[in-house]
């Protein structure tokens, strides 16, 4: 569960920097115009932060830490959104310069967005799985105790 708060953390973090970076880059370039920067951070804090939050909930209730497909959907999502949001800042920082855009920038943001959905495909995977168990199965593979039994 810290990995994911620790991802959720950094989102926040770099959310935040890329929403000031958007505004004084646009500022330092005299650019009034649509950017791919402008919505960099509402998908690094959307995205990244509360995504994770909501993993570390479900992971917390549901014990999804515990298997290989849960660390298997972390690198992925993760890996998606290093992807797909560094190819919104090179196609945001060279509309900004008022460069051509390359047309390798939105194929690589798709290779993203598809690290993206395997991700959430795994995780859906995962939680599908926990939720089929039989109560208390979750709490167990998170390594909780087993319950004892009292006599009457």
């Amino acid at each position: 569960m810290r990995k994911s708060y620790y991802a959720a953390h950094v989102y926040m973090i770099v959310g935040v920097l890329s929403g000031l970076f958007y505004r004084e880059f646009t500022k330092a370039n005299d650019f009034t115009g649509d950017t791919q920067l402008a919505v960099m951070h509402t998908h690094l804090l959307a995205l990244g932060m509360l995504g994770f939050l909501i993993v570390l909930a479900l992971d917390k209730q549901f014990g999804l830490s515990g298997s290989k497909l849960f660390t298997n959907f972390f690198w992925f999502y993760n890996a998606g959104m290093v992807v797909t949001v560094g190819m919104m800042g090179v196609h945001g920082c060279l509309t900004v310069l008022g460069d051509s855009v390359p047309e390798v920038v939105p194929m690589v943001a798709g290779l993203g967005h598809i690290l993206l959905t395997v991700g959430l495909i795994l995780l859906f995977v995962v939680l599908g799985r926990r939720l089929k168990e039989p109560v208390g199965g979750a709490a167990r593979a998170a390594g909780a105790p087993e319950p004892t039994q009292t006599s009457a």
